[in-house]
């Protein structure tokens, strides 16, 4: 990768399991260790017989073999590369096709190395080739897919999700100001939330965004709201689209609790609640309440077209 990751710094979290770099490539474990034992394209410091564990470097070099054979490079050929080679390689295939998989990769290392101005050139350099709703759909949701799975392991501290997830705040925000206010209209009022408990907004911060771009009418209000807050604003306004999103599991209790709530806010009303996460897929094949729609990914509700959204 470009040389901005060579600036290993300041980090925190400095080593790594094999089932780390597995959640942050997308290459399987197992072929990692085939990898590793076949060409051995990493050297992990060995805690026992069984317990390996994997130095930022690794990392680095992984990302970058990820990179490379996913564009098609055999890793027979990659295995004969030095280090400086192959981050040569991938600098070629990142200047000539500036991918997805690069600018994600980027963003990995920007995060654990606290590196704001790798983040600001990442994104100024899409900015002039895309919009801003390319560049969450196609890059961000990605890297918070990746943190909600890391959010559940060692491999991310609260410092590291922080320190991203408000310079992407500071992206949308800025976004956000640039959008006339929309005329009132006779359409539903989108009321965006997170139920409480539930931290993780920048999804929803965005369809704040999205929905404001393409002319619909919103009330955000944001994450961890008590449901009894709802019922209050059902009682003040009469046309809703109420928009929540999950990113944590939550256990059946709960879920169920959720659910005869939401038909509790919708019960003698017009009023649709849309529900994304893909934690609510089984209720999504049982659902037999048509006010109540599920949706898997928030992609389904964001159109990075000119095509106004249809959420019902």
């Amino acid at each position: 990768m470009f040389d901005k990751m060579d600036k290993l710094v300041n980090k925190i979290k400095d080593t790594f399991t094999i089932q780390d770099l597995e959640i942050l490539t997308g290459i399987k474990a197992h072929t990692i260790r085939i990898w590793e034992k076949r060409y051995e394209l990493l050297s992990p410091t060995r805690l026992n017989r069984n317990v390996r564990t994997y130095a930022i470097t690794d990392l680095q070099k992984i990302l970058n073999v990820s990179l490379l054979y996913k564009s098609g490079y055999k890793i027979s050929k990659i295995s004969k590369l030095s280090d400086n080679q192959i981050a040569d390689e991938t600098k070629a295939v990142a200047l000539s096709d500036f991918s997805n998989t690069y600018e994600i990769n980027s963003l990995i290392i920007c995060m654990y190395t606290f590196d704001q101005n790798l983040f600001h050139e990442i994104y100024d350099q899409q900015s002039k080739k895309i919009t801003f709703r390319e560049i969450f759909t196609n890059t961000y949701i990605p890297l918070l897919t990746h943190l909600g799975l890391l959010w559940q392991t060692d491999s991310l501290k609260p410092a590291h999700e922080h320190f991203v997830s408000n310079l992407i705040y500071q992206k949308i925000a800025l976004n956000i100001a640039k959008i006339p206010v929309n005329k009132k209209s006779n359409n539903p009022i989108n009321v965006l939330f997170l139920p409480y408990g539930e931290i993780h907004e920048l999804g929803l911060l965005f369809l704040n965004y999205y929905l404001k771009l393409v002319g619909e009418e919103v009330i955000y209000l944001g994450k961890s709201i008590p449901f009894d807050n709802l019922f209050y604003l059902n009682s003040q306004i009469k046309n809703i689209t109420w928009i929540t999103y999950f990113m944590i599991d939550k256990t059946v209790e709960e879920k169920d609790e959720f659910i005869l709530n939401v038909a509790k806010l919708l019960e003698h009303t017009k009023n649709k609640c849309i529900i994304v996460g893909n934690i609510w897929d089984d209720y999504k094949k049982a659902n037999t309440n048509s006010q109540i729609i599920f949706k898997t990914k928030l992609e389904e509700l964001v159109s990075v077209n000119e095509v106004k959204l249809s959420v019902i």
